[in-house]
């Protein structure tokens, strides 16, 4: 995909696939996400690894965007 990488804050609701997020000092993109519950997401990492998202959990992740689509962040 084109376009310049933005860092956003993210949460369970707002979590995209692409969304690169950096956990432990290391960077994980993000594949596949499942709902497990009310405000949970279960995050599969193009590692194989995976991640839950609890409905407090707040992380900054880098997203791939195109500044020529007017508010255009997924």
């Amino acid at each position: 995909m084109k376009g310049v990488l933005i860092s956003v804050e993210v949460d369970a609701t707002t979590v995209a696939v692409g969304d690169q997020i950096m956990i432990g000092g290391q960077c994980h993109t993000v594949q596949d996400m499942i709902a497990t519950g009310p405000g949970r997401k279960r995050l599969l990492f193009t590692t194989g690894e995976t991640f839950t998202m609890q409905r407090t959990t707040i992380l900054w992740a880098a997203r791939r965007t195109d500044p020529r689509l007017r508010n255009r962040l997924r």
